[in-house]
């Protein structure tokens, strides 16, 4: 449903008051969303250059809501420990429960704060790092978003 104003969800200025840009690790989890469909489980770097990207929820009910219905399908995690994290400079905008993104619950919408745009060609031209078995793929794994989204425009278009 349509929330009032005062409890819509939005990202805000960063914890830390700064521009950050850093390259971090998250995790995407089961959600509706198009273009993450057959991506949950995946961890993986990918590059955060933002001021506002803290995700802000006045209502505690909504947030309760977002996190049941699976809505938040993208997580900064602690590389060492591969769990969800709110600690700088893991999570870097101080994000609840390291959420960097939500969905729609149809899955036709994704806000997403980190950038895998940045990151769609072949790992050693987007990334400063990646796993060694990666060397070879055509392209990264941050381009499956976009098929994603072309291969359900293609299927749900009007002929």
């Amino acid at each position: 449903p349509d929330l009032p104003p005062d409890q819509r969800p939005r990202f805000i200025t960063n914890l830390s008051g700064r521009f950050e840009s850093r390259f971090v690790t998250v995790e995407i989890l089961g959600s509706p969303s198009v273009m993450l469909h057959g991506m949950e489980g995946s961890r993986m770097g990918i590059w955060v250059a933002h001021g506002e990207g803290q995700l802000h929820v006045p209502d505690e009910d909504v947030l309760e809501d977002i996190l049941v219905g699976e809505l938040a399908p993208i997580r900064f995690i602690d590389p060492r420990s591969g769990l969800a994290t709110e600690q700088y400079p893991f999570n870097p905008n101080g994000s609840p429960y390291g959420i960097t993104a939500l969905c729609s619950p149809d899955g036709r919408h994704l806000a997403m704060m980190p950038h895998g745009e940045r990151l769609f060609r072949e790992p050693r031209i987007h990334w400063p790092w990646y796993p060694p078995e990666w060397s070879g793929l055509g392209a990264s794994p941050w381009l499956q978003p976009f098929v994603n989204a072309a291969r359900w425009c293609h299927l749900n278009s009007a002929t």
